[in-house]
This record gives structure tokens, C-alpha cells and sequence, in this order.
């Protein structure tokens, strides 16, 4: 099978992310996810380098090859040196980020100290409207070019240039990058020695899961922007005097007006329904970045979900890193306090139920002959009705909410979508949340109310 696996396979199979990993031409479908083009051959070791191709290397192993020392490891953290929560405490990564600016500050102490010569990371592109997209990947050089690409950005994007650029061009790099994106390199990074020896740092993002394109045609609909007046997009505009876990959704336009709204009032605001999700994102294992040399998320948890100036958790993967940010809270740069692995994993509570919990029970469904992933997590139904109800839910959202914009792109009419989305947001909170009166009738059935 390793032989003859080719990057159609993983698409037809619901499992490509579209991370470009592959070196293949990439090109953004109807859905607004980025695919290989079809036919493409991956090279001769793709099955070996694609992050879900089921003989591929997992991340126990590529962790275990990358930091055979660690001080610690947690099942659902992996290995590690050290975890820590808070703030960095310098200039104005901390205001200029989405949670407490620690992904900036170590790319560009990166920089500053001289470890890399440029640092790979998402960032605003100048005219989205000629571009066809309104994110990319970039190479900074510098603090000023890496607080330009500051914040936290839900939106599709491809390494495939990146790596082009990297391959072409002597020196060290940084790729700041989701948990597949990272495994991707890492996989790369075993098969190909340019980029083995190239790219010397990997700064990992937790992810709950990735979006497709079309949640932000979803909010010019929502918001009434026109999608081609649409200059910037940013996902979690930031208001100390409000919690941090309070999104608010804002769009700049070509006249230089705005338009924002609160996550919660959009039809699609519950995150964790799935709306435009990533199919693949179904089968993944890894929240945390665990073959990240340091990973960075937000502290959901009290009293640090409600700061709106935001806060991070870190984990410190690499001894190098420890080691920077240990001598970087000595000094008073950053406000971090060290915590133990369970509070790291309180924070992500959600995203683990559903990586492992949930892709377990997910991994016995049937797949009508198509490619079937390998994970960590063994296949496994032992769940009450109301959790395989709320999984089922989840994962027909994110299908269908698709296949529903794209009758509306078609049609030029936005609201056969968002009158779709708030009915079915409806009932899925009515069964995870037990909201409103279909809530209380489905508590009385279904009794088993766990946190969802």
C-alpha cells in the first residue's frame, strides 16, 4: 500500500488538511480548502511524508526521535521539559496578540538571539481581493515583520512555498505552524536533508480544529459586507474590559469601514459545532503540537478565561527553549508561572473529549471502502447515546454546512445558509447543552448530561 498511496488517495478519503506537505501544486477547491492537484504523484515517498497517511510515522514516534530526553510525558500532552501559564511581560506582544503574545515574543527571540534567520509564519496578504485569499504564509526577518502577522487566524493555509522558498535559500528557520502542519515538517524533515537541516525550530499551535474559507463568506453574509469589498478579517478582536473567550468577529472594507459582531450572535458561532471544519480534522489525534520543539494555547479556564488582555499555557518541549523562556521569567520579561501537565490538559478539557473520546468512537464507523486512518486511539463505541448523538451532530455539521454555502454561493442567496445554521445550532446545543425547551425534553430522554 506504501507504495502505490498517492495524494488522491488521502483526498478521496476525506483526509488530506491541505497542509502542502506533499510538494505537490495546490490549489483551493469549491469549499474553500487547499487539495493537491488531482493527479498529482507526491514523489516516490509521499506515504511517508503525508501527516495522515496511515503508514506514515505518529507523533509518539517522531517525538520520541526528537526529544529522547525529556524530563516528562503525559499521555495527552507528550513529551515535555516544562509547562507554564501567563503573559509576556515586555513591549507590546502581549496587546498585540490574540491571548498573551507568547507565540511573537519566542519568534522573534529567535530572531533577536540569532538561532534562525527568519521565521515562517500566517500573515495578512496585501490585496486579498487580486490574491484570491486573505492569509498566507510569509518569511519575517525581523520583531517588526513578525508583529504583522500577530494573532490568531482561522483561515486555510498551504506550506508548499514556504518550503520552495526554504529549499532555495541557505540558513536556519522557524515554522510556527498547527499540530499536522508540524508533524508534516517533521515527517519532511526525515526524508528530505535540505530541510532536515534547514528548518531548526518548530513553534506549534494547540488546535481545536482548522476552517475552511467560507466561514468568513459566512460573515460578510452575516455582517452585510459585500465579500468582495472585504479587505481584513480578524477572528478575536481584543478588549481587556471583556473575557477573552468572548469573540468577536471584525471585518475592514475597501472604504476603510468596519463590521463586527460577537461569535455568539452568528448563526455559526458555537465553535465547537463544527461549522466549515476541515473533514480530515476528524481524524486527528494531536491538540497540543506534541512534536513541536514548544507549543503555545489559551488558558480556558478560570480566572484566565475572563482577562481580555489574554493568556497563554506553554509547553516547552526542547531543552533550548526551556531554557530561553526560563532565564526570559528570571529576568521579568515574561509573566509566566510554572504548572503541572493536568492543568495544562484542563485547558484543552474540550479538545482532547473530542480527539480522543470522540475519534474513537468515530474510527467504528464505516467508511464504504475508502482509505482507512491509523491513530493512536484505539476504535471504541462505549458511549452513552447523548455523546454519540452530540459526535454524530458534529460531524454532519461540518459537512453539510458546506455543501449548504455552496447552494448559496451558487443561488446569491446568503440565507439558505444562515437560516440552515441557526436551526441546526439550535437543536445541537439543545443536545450538548441541554438549551432552551428541546434541551429539557432531551434531558428527560437522554439523561447523561457530561460536560460537553
Amino acid at each position: 500500500m506504501a507504495e502505490a498511496l498517492r495524494p488522491d488517495d488521502i483526498v478521496g478519503a476525506g483526509l488530506c488538511i491541505g497542509c502542502g506537505g506533499c510538494a505537490a501544486a495546490m490549489r483551493m477547491d469549491r469549499d474553500g480548502l487547499w487539495k493537491p492537484e488531482p493527479g498529482a504523484s507526491g514523489g516516490a515517498d509521499f506515504a511517508a511524508r503525508c501527516p495522515f497517511s496511515p503508514v506514515a510515522a505518529n507523533e509518539d514516534v517522531l517525538a520520541a526521535e526528537r526529544f529522547p530526553a525529556a524530563a516528562a510525558r503525559s499521555d495527552l500532552l507528550g513529551r515535555f521539559e516544562s509547562t507554564w501559564v501567563g503573559h509576556v511581560a515586555e513591549g507590546g506582544f502581549r496587546a498585540n496578540g490574540s491571548s498573551g503574545g507568547m507565540v511573537s515574543w519566542v519568534a522573534a527571540e529567535l530572531l533577536r538571539t540569532g538561532a534562525v534567520d527568519a521565521v515562517a509564519h500566517v500573515a495578512p496578504v496585501a490585496d486579498p481581493q487580486a490574491d484570491g485569499r486573505f492569509f498566507s504564509y510569509r518569511l519575517s526577518r525581523d520583531a517588526d515583520e513578525i508583529a504583522g502577522g500577530a494573532k490568531s487566524r482561522y483561515y486555510p493555509v498551504e506550506l508548499s512555498a514556504v518550503i520552495a522558498a526554504i529549499r532555495a535559500t541557505p540558513g536556519r528557520y522557524a515554522v510556527a505552524a498547527v499540530p499536522c502542519f508540524i508533524k508534516a515538517l517533521n515527517l519532511l524533515r526525515r526524508n528530505d536533508p535540505v530541510i532536515g537541516e534547514r528548518v531548526t525550530h518548530l513553534l506549534g499551535l494547540f488546535c481545536g480544529h482548522q476552517k475552511s474559507a467560507r466561514l468568513v463568506d459566512s460573515f460578510a453574509w452575516q455582517l452585510d459586507a459585500p465579500i468582495a469589498r472585504v479587505r481584513g478579517v480578524d477572528y478575536r478582536i481584543k478588549d481587556a474590559s471583556r473575557p477573552a473567550n468572548w469573540y468577536r468577529a471584525h471585518l475592514t472594507l475597501d472604504d476603510g469601514s468596519a463590521r463586527a459582531e460577537d461569535w455568539w450572535h452568528l448563526a455559526d458561532g458555537d465553535w465547537g459545532a463544527g461549522f466549515f471544519q476541515n473533514p480530515a480534522c476528524d481524524w486527528c489525534d494531536d491538540v497540543v503540537a506534541e512534536t513541536a520543539d514548544v507549543a503555545f494555547g489559551d488558558a480556558w479556564v478560570e480566572p484566565y478565561s475572563s482577562d481580555g488582555r489574554g493568556t497563554n499555557v506553554v509547553i516547552a518541549r526542547s531543552p533550548g527553549i526551556h531554557a530561553m523562556i526560563a532565564g526570559a521569567v528570571a529576568d521579568g520579561r515574561l509573566a509566566l508561572t510554572e504548572v503541572d501537565a493536568a492543568f495544562v490538559e484542563q485547558t484543552q478539557a474540550a479538545g482532547f473529549r473530542h480527539r480522543r473520546e470522540g475519534l474513537a468512537y468515530r474510527l467504528t464507523w464505516a467508511r464504504g471502502g475508502k482509505l482507512r486512518p491509523v491513530k493512536r486511539v484505539a476504535p471504541s463505541s462505549a458511549l452513552p447515546v447523548r455523546r454519540k448523538l452530540v459526535y454524530r451532530m458534529r460531524y454532519m455539521i461540518a459537512r453539510d454546512s458546506h455543501r449548504i454555502a455552496r447552494v448559496a454561493l451558487r443561488t446569491g442567496r446568503p440565507g439558505l445558509y444562515t437560516g440552515w445554521a441557526r436551526r441546526v445550532l439550535a437543536v445541537y446545543r439543545a443536545v450538548a447543552w441541554s438549551h432552551g425547551r428541546l434541551g429539557a425534553w432531551i434531558d428527560r430522554v437522554l439523561p447523561d448530561r457530561r460536560a460537553r
